[in-house]
């Protein structure tokens, strides 16, 4: 049987507060393309947490399995989750057991180096929550769809924090002085004029 050659290895992302365990940003993905010869949710990499029930009973049970953990990495409930604390917030990438552990311990770091760059080193529920949108897009750039794009966490702040060029209007060839703005109230007059003789 040949190997599973498919780039989703991400079944979720969770952003969860320390103090009470609650969600503060969770993202659950499943497979794109369903393997050969597999049904419903009973193949391997498929989300196994379909409900929102589900959703905060795993959640609720990693919280308190990572609590006293040392390592950055456990197997639970046969996936393989790798985490981070920062403050108040704890930051977990949840994939397949057969995922490789570096690559999404790699997304861990891009994901915590990320945020700290956007939230300038103040990653805490109360900001996150501020921010939501920031934490948001800064997870779709690093996931999509469970697939990995990017792990370098510069490009991934550039990418959040900056507006698309094309958005930018073109300031460069407009007189802002006192002239420039005579030029233009000018201009709107008469062509306003026009419009208003044609019209009548």
């Amino acid at each position: 049987m040949p190997p599973n050659m498919s780039l989703f290895s991400v079944n979720a992302i969770l952003l969860l507060s320390t103090d009470d365990g609650s969600r503060i940003l969770t993202r659950y993905y499943s497979p794109p393309h369903i393997p050969q010869g597999a049904q419903g949710n009973n193949h391997p990499g498929a989300n196994p947490y379909v409900s929102v029930k589900d959703q905060k009973a795993f959640e609720k049970g990693l919280i308190e399995k990572t609590a006293k953990q040392t390592s950055d990495v456990i197997l639970y409930d046969n996936r393989i989750v790798v985490f981070k604390m920062e403050s108040d917030v704890m930051l977990y990438v949840v994939g397949g057991a057969e995922e490789n552990e570096i690559m999404l311990y790699n997304v861990i770091l891009a994901l915590r180096d990320s945020l700290n760059i956007l939230l300038k080193n103040s990653v805490d529920k109360r900001t996150l929550i501020e921010n939501y949108d920031l934490a948001s897009l800064c997870i779709d750039e690093i996931i999509d769809d469970g697939i990995i794009l990017e792990t370098d966490p510069i490009s991934i702040s550039s990418r959040v924090s900056r507006p698309p060029a094309q958005d930018v209007p073109n300031m460069q060839g407009i007189d802002l002085s006192e002239e420039g703005l005579l030029k233009i109230y000018q201009f709107g007059k008469a062509k306003l004029g026009e419009r208003l003789r044609q019209g009548l």
